[in-house]
């Protein structure tokens, strides 16, 4: 019997052209076995939150990604350290995408990871993200934590993820979120 297909949404906390993060997005898509669909969210064209906006209606772009996550059956986030916490554009993002009504990410499986220059691979942004989740109702894999450190020697110059170990840990965190996913359907 062939697995369930799935429909998992990567969102990259990164908008910059030569990210790490969305290397290791387009890597995990790259990995992922044919019944899994992977599509990455652009959230390069969100304003900055103003609730003022929101009341008056989501922006075109904030809409997009709200119903992404609501169709997706998880969401991989892909996170950047900046200032020992989740970067901006990031937070900016869940705020926007999180507001009433129908918060999408309620009760989604999701899976992080993150990728910097650094020996802890975004350990402090991962925990602070889960943290939000924990908030939103949304349910984190606990394993495996997938912190790529020193990423400047785990990609190419064309930002192919060349190392191994990380691949295999790319593997197992899409697995585990498989399993997860499976579990959280009932």
């Amino acid at each position: 019997m062939a697995p369930a297909p799935l429909r998992f949404l990567a969102i990259s906390g990164s908008l910059r052209k030569a990210s790490y993060n969305s290397a290791a997005l387009a890597a995990v898509r790259r990995l992922a076995p044919p019944h899994l669909t992977i599509e990455i969210a652009d959230i390069s064209g969100f304003p900055l939150y103003d609730d003022d906006v929101r009341l008056a209606g989501y922006p075109a772009a904030v809409e997009t990604l709200r119903a992404q996550v609501a169709a997706a059956d998880a969401v991989i986030f892909a996170t950047p350290e900046y200032n020992f916490s989740v970067s901006g554009v990031l937070k900016n993002a869940i705020d926007w995408a999180s507001r009433p009504p129908s918060q999408p990410f309620d009760g989604k499986p999701i899976a992080i990871l993150g990728a910097s220059l650094g020996p802890t691979g975004t350990a402090r942004a991962q925990y602070d993200l889960r943290k939000m989740m924990v908030f939103l109702n949304a349910f984190p894999i606990n394993k495996p934590e997938v912190m790529i450190n020193f990423a400047k020697d785990k990609f190419n110059a064309e930002s192919e993820l060349t190392d191994e170990t990380t691949k295999g840990f790319l593997l197992q965190m899409l697995a585990s979120l498989e399993a997860w996913t499976l579990k959280l359907r009932g």
